[in-house]
């Protein structure tokens, strides 16, 4: 089975967490659902270094991201594949940016979070943001 190395970002402003959801994808059980916005690492890339990559090319966001700011990796098998997911908690100056690739998106304060329809990858975040206090969150 394949395994797929990503990394995500749990985009955090004004007490809220940004939820992005897929548009149609390749496998029926991941698309419209809800996800943090990142993508996979490229051969060469730092897990920071893809992030960046991925926010920018998805959102149109220049962010600094430091080794600092990782959350939580998450390993998850798929039907078709498995996924290593690494996650970074980043706060964010301004809500703005621009929507590229997803269908759509929502910011949320972390009690609510389990309100959306989330890919199964991201329930274990979506856990551990509803159950712990974060710096800038009420």
């Amino acid at each position: 089975m394949k395994t797929i190395e990503v990394v995500a970002a749990i985009l955090v402003h004004d007490g809220k967490i940004l939820c992005m959801q897929r548009d149609a994808a390749k496998y029926d059980y991941i698309a419209y659902k809800y996800e943090f916005p990142g993508g996979k690492i490229e051969r060469g890339e730092t897990r920071s270094q893809a992030l960046m990559r991925e926010l920018r090319e998805e959102m149109d966001l220049q962010l600094n991201i430091a080794e600092e700011q990782y959350f939580m990796s998450i390993d998850h098998t798929y039907p078709d594949f498995r996924i290593v997911m690494h996650s970074y908690l980043i706060p964010v100056e301004t809500p703005t940016f621009t929507l590229k690739e997803h269908l759509s998106f929502c910011w949320l304060q972390p009690a609510a979070l389990s309100q959306l329809d989330w890919a199964p990858a991201d329930y274990p975040l979506v856990d551990q943001l509803m159950n712990m206090l974060i710096p800038g969150i009420s």
